[in-house]
């Protein structure tokens, strides 16, 4: 065999975990401790790390300390100086790599079960990675280091510990002040994941901050990769319910819920109801709006939303006398559209929340804390003050495993022909050609970036009209 069949061999292998904006495979059989080396290794060359600092932290899966520590060596190999920061949350990577300006890795499959773990990938600053800005060029030199080995350089990186909570907590409440906000009670699951270590240090004095007139009522807070509770993906509904009981049977004024490695946060009211990412979004985008306008009178001021977020969002940014820019989905392309556009937010509908002064990266916790502060200053229930973003009907997001994707699309175009507008900014989005009162509709159907299916979101103004749409488009895309 030549040598460049046995690299196309070895990117192959790296192909099934190289994702569109991270790294995510199974551990032992995709994802292995070799890999990972060669990743590292990879990541320093492409990002041009040698003599500069590498930030490294991991999540709590049992395979996550091990595949940090084959990284370092990958990329003290090629010269990066290894900052290990350990056990931390995905937002809190973001912290280091920004405060440090400094490249990072963290190792995490996020939602995925435990049998999964992942790379998440950022140049200096927290600026993301996807294989459109280097996640490929990394695949491509790992698999030649796969197959020829690691060539080291002549004077290898340096290798350091550094506990960063204390100060990422201490700058995400220079951002969002709670000090004075009236005294709520929460609860707050996290899964097992690590807002079990985040919460404590930021909305408690874990971390030897000022206490706050918040009182959190913890629910799997201890560490365990093998989500012994329920999977940390708080976007299935089954994985809210434990959260939702418990509001209401404490009588809290509210709960949150945080994915494994807490870069993603939902929301429950005192009835146990769900918050919509988008109502949250609508939230925060006000709060950043009036923050950057209190700063810049004159300012022109860009707020992010994805294009299955409710229409709530645009037309609340719009309605603040701020300008909307609709993204595709994906945290590495909205990080990136962040920057190009200088928007103070991004919202995306799946509960990643963007702010500029974040380094334009997503922080699940620094939306709740805006959250936490919109409710502590005034005295309505969480439910009334949600429902105002909250005026349209919206199916949720339903997958469906298909064969044949373009089949699906030609099946919906043929359908709706005459009734409806289409765009492909991300998959098929179909806007529904309304006249008088009629309720407005649209749906967007996309293929999944980390997963073998078709996702369709369906919003309208009213209940049966979403019904009506949502059945007619499931029948479409299934066949």
């Amino acid at each position: 065999m030549s040598t460049s069949d046995n690299t196309d061999q070895f990117r192959a292998a790296l192909d099934r975990v190289v994702k569109t904006y991270d790294v995510r495979g199974l551990v032992g059989s995709d994802l292995t401790e070799e890999v990972v080396t060669a990743i590292g290794a990879a990541f320093v060359d492409e990002v041009g790390a040698a003599g500069h600092e590498v930030v490294v932290g991991h999540d709590m899966r049992d395979s996550s300390p091990a595949f940090a520590a084959a990284f370092a060596l990958g990329a003290q190999a090629r010269g990066g100086d290894v900052v290990s920061i350990g056990l931390c949350s995905t937002d809190e990577s973001y912290y280091a790599s920004g405060a440090l300006s400094a490249a990072a890795a963290m190792f995490t499959a996020s939602h995925n079960p435990a049998t999964y773990n992942g790379i998440k990938l950022s140049r200096p600053g927290a600026q993301g990675l996807s294989r459109d800005t280097g996640l490929a060029a990394v695949r491509d030199r790992a698999a030649v280091y796969l197959r020829d080995g690691i060539d080291e350089v002549a004077v290898p990186g340096s290798f350091r510990r550094q506990d960063v909570l204390a100060d990422y907590a201490a700058y995400l409440r220079s951002l969002v002040d709670l000090s004075s906000i009236r005294p709520i009670t929460i609860v707050v699951d996290a899964g097992n994941g690590m807002g079990g270590l985040t919460v404590p240090a930021v909305l408690g004095e874990a971390a030897g901050l000022p206490p706050l007139p918040i009182t959190v009522i913890p629910m799997y807070f201890e560490l365990d990769g093998s989500f012994p509770n329920h999977e940390a993906n708080p976007l299935e509904p089954k994985n809210l319910v434990d959260l939702q009981r418990a509001v209401v049977e404490r009588g809290a004024d509210l709960g949150l819920a945080f994915d494994g490695d807490a870069d993603r946060c939902f929301v429950i009211d005192e009835n146990g109801g769900a918050v919509t990412p988008s109502a949250v979004a609508a939230i925060v985008a006000l709060r950043e709006i009036a923050r950057a306008r209190a700063e810049d009178p004159d300012a022109e001021i860009t707020v992010i939303h994805n294009l299955i977020t409710s229409w709530i969002v645009p037309e609340t940014i719009e309605a603040a006398g701020a300008i909307p820019l609709r993204t595709r989905v994906g945290h590495s392309l909205i990080k990136d559209a962040m920057r190009e556009s200088g928007a103070v937010f991004g919202g995306e509908h799946s509960a990643h929340y963007y702010f500029r002064d974040f380094w334009s990266a997503d922080n699940g916790m620094l939306a709740a804390m805006h959250l936490l502060a919109e409710f502590g200053a005034q005295d309505r229930p969480l439910s009334e003050l949600s429902a105002q973003f909250t005026p349209y009907a919206m199916s949720g997001e339903i997958n469906s495993t298909i064969d044949d994707v373009p089949a699906a699309f030609t099946r919906i175009v043929e359908a709706f022909t005459g009734r409806a507008d289409f765009d492909e900014l991300d998959g098929l989005t179909v806007t529904g050609s309304v006249a008088g009162d009629e309720p407005f509709w649209w749906f967007s159907v996309r293929s999944s970036n980390t997963e073998p299916l078709l996702r369709l979101n369906v919003e309208a103004g009213d209940r049966a009209t979403m019904e009506r749409i949502r059945d007619e488009a499931l029948a479409l895309i299934r066949g």
